[in-house]
């Protein structure tokens, strides 16, 4: 009996560990919405897939997700015809993904994306369908029905598919029958939406709760964002991926009127600095996707269209991602990613940036700079990167002990350049508008 006991304890505690060792370093993938809104297809699916696999992976890209409405039947009409199975989970519309046709799931779809070698993950709107409800469908592997666990008085503010679940047996019950469903499919990671503005604690504790029981590492990403900073410490325990703002698009700056929506390059820098300190193994705050090259055929927001932001600005945003080790997630359409952009996705020096450093910190020593430091991890020095947020050129002049590094001479590498810059005790430099650099400094 007491061999029997022992036994027990550790399968307990065996999904807690595998899930404790998930996104060690901040997760990097691809996301459809930027491009394909909740219009994607399994074969435009796989096209995507197949460019990711041979042209990112081998610079650490591993997640493929898709994005929102992946059980809808029809996402383009007023009648968009929601696929259930009998227990009230939604389901892919086998119109567009013809392979759940023959497993009522994703299970092929995800066995295809595990043989190159990546991991696949899917996005879903917290709660649970108000079809499940009205036909008051049972819970799997419960005694509960729906209407158990449905508060019907909460729904999403900008999706009104699903109505919010109950901190009640019954609702946990329900997302421990979609995180079983899911492990069972072979998913890698799932996109809550709708659950971290305002902080939906309850309903986060679930949802990790239930993918933890499933004994499958799963990353849970929450969005959108702005993730309340008084709720770091709850968040930082249930979740891989938090949004740090609402969702960010191709706009450098915004006016103060829009209320957020869209999330602009110049207010990502001060919730980045806020945030770095929550920030390490299996915790990272999220800056978004980053929408660059072609965003369509049917973006997320407004029409297709090449990203606005210039190349000065895409390498901002990298170089900022990276230096204060936010998830990097594409959301370009990788069949149209051009020579320039795939070459700044690709840059492993960059990368190393956001995969392998440590002590990152960002401040603002004049109105239109900010400056950022980290220690490297998996390389000789220090990292330094310079942000030039005006509207016109600016000379930079730092003394390297005014950046936090040793007074006197050190040896700095430029590395988008690829270049050694030889010994110097500081950097000068002349940056354009919106534009930055980014060194290694030894």
């Amino acid at each position: 009996m007491r061999n029997f006991s022992v036994l027990v304890a550790i399968l307990i505690v065996l999904p807690s560990l595998s899930n404790a060792q998930l996104a060690t370093t901040p997760p990097m993938g691809w996301n459809s919405w930027d491009s394909y809104g909740l219009t994607i297809t399994e074969s435009e699916f796989k096209q995507n897939v197949d460019w990711f696999n041979a042209h990112l992976k081998s610079s650490g890209w591993r997640y493929v997700v898709i994005d929102e409405g992946w059980y809808l039947a029809r996402p383009d009409q007023a009648d968009q015809g929601y696929t259930l199975d009998a227990n009230g989970r939604y389901i892919p519309a086998v119109d567009r993904f013809p392979s759940a046709d023959q497993d009522r799931g994703f299970r092929l779809l995800v066995a295809y994306v595990h043989s190159l070698g990546l991991k696949f993950g899917i996005h879903i709107i917290r709660g649970i369908p108000r079809q499940a409800v009205e036909r008051n469908l049972p819970i799997a592997g419960s005694s509960y029905h729906a209407t158990d666990a449905a508060d019907t008085s909460d729904t999403c503010r900008w999706n009104h598919d699903n109505y919010g679940v109950k901190d009640n047996a019954a609702g946990q019950a329900y997302y421990d029958s979609i995180a079983k469903l899911y492990a069972s499919w072979g998913v890698d990671f799932v996109k809550v939406d709708c659950i971290s503005q305002p902080y939906k604690k309850a309903e986060i504790h679930m949802v990790s709760a239930a993918l933890r029981k499933t004994g499958r590492p799963i990353v849970l990403s929450l969005s959108p964002g702005p993730t309340p900073l008084e709720d770091a410490d709850d968040v930082t325990a249930q979740a891989q991926m938090w949004r740090i703002s609402d969702d960010f698009w191709d706009v450098w700056d915004r006016d103060n009127t829009s209320k957020g929506f869209p999330q602009s390059v110049v207010h990502q820098f001060q919730l980045l600095s806020q945030w770095e300190r929550y920030a390490g193994p299996g915790h990272w705050p999220d800056a978004d996707m980053l929408p660059f090259g072609w965003l369509g055929p049917h973006p997320g927001w407004q029409q297709a269209r090449q990203s606005r932001l210039t190349p000065d600005e895409m390498r901002t945003v990298f170089t900022l991602w990276s230096i204060a080790r936010s998830p990097l997630v594409l959301g370009a359409n990788p069949t149209r990613v051009d020579g320039a952009t795939e070459a700044l996705l690709t840059n492993r020096e960059v990368i190393a940036v956001d995969q392998h450093s440590t002590g990152n910190k960002g401040w603002m020593p004049t109105p239109t700079t900010w400056v950022w430091t980290a220690q490297a991890t998996s390389a000789e020095g220090e990292y330094v990167a310079l942000f030039n947020v005006s509207d016109a050129p600016l000379e930079m002049n730092y003394a390297w002990r005014d950046l936090g590094l040793p007074a006197g001479k050190h040896a700095a590498r430029d590395l988008w350049l690829h270049k050694n810059l030889g010994t110097s005790g500081g950097v000068r430099v002349t940056l354009a508008p919106h534009a930055s650099v980014l060194y290694r400094v030894e």
